[in-house]
């Protein structure tokens, strides 16, 4: 059995200096933890999918770059790096850098491994429920975009906004969050999904409700 350096939640601190809600560095503990959930209970190999939750923003974290669309893929090259250093080979690599660039929901790559699939489970988990909510405020204001903007009939029927139209926090909830539990991988992320997709689904209706002054 080959021995790896193994990369710890301190260590892996440096690389999420800014205080980004959506990408920082609480997020990192958080899918740390989720993984450490998920992956003992679906068998997955815990070197593997612990570095790759520690390095998986690592080139994302800062809320002024115009590369946030592109930062699993650039997180994953960073990830080489870092491994490389610490002697890991270049298999592991490969499969810690999967698991990266395998993790977002408007994925190109799709996960295939227990522990791409677990990070990914992970990852979603924390854009859901009371903590997922908040993240998607903070980035809404990052973005300087409202909380509430009345969708348009085209987006409501094609995700696309019309001329003038705000993607707002309830925007992002009708196209992704509110669909997020239903494209999880593993049965440990379902289940975790379960709480946090009702809550999200109550906050959101009371939401519209005192938008629209029902309640």
């Amino acid at each position: 059995m080959t021995t790896r350096a193994i990369l710890d939640l301190q260590s892996a601190q440096r690389f999420y200096p800014y205080p980004d809600p959506v990408h920082g560095f609480e997020h990192i503990q958080r899918v740390y933890q989720l993984c450490q959930v998920i992956g003992s209970a679906e068998g997955a190999d815990m070197d593997i999918l612990l570095s790759a939750a520690l390095l998986h923003d690592c080139d994302g974290s800062d809320p002024t770059t115009q590369n946030r669309g592109e930062h699993h893929l650039l997180s994953a090259e960073k990830a080489a790096l870092v491994l490389q250093e610490m002697g890991w080979n270049e298999q592991d690599i490969q499969r810690v850098q999967h698991c990266i660039r395998a993790h977002r929901f408007r994925k190109t790559e799709e996960p295939h491994t227990i522990e791409a699939k677990s990070l990914f489970d992970a990852d979603k988990l924390d854009v859901i429920g009371a903590i997922g909510i908040a993240r998607t405020i903070g980035y809404a204001v990052q973005a300087g975009e409202p909380i509430y903007f009345k969708p348009s009939d085209q987006f409501l029927a094609s995700g696309k906004l019309a001329e003038g139209e705000h993607h707002s926090v309830y925007h992002e909830y009708l196209f992704k969050l509110r669909n997020v539990h239903d494209h999880l991988y593993t049965l440990t992320g379902r289940r975790l999904a379960q709480g946090r997709h009702a809550f999200l689904q109550t906050f959101f209706e009371q939401l519209e409700a005192e938008v629209q002054g029902i309640r």
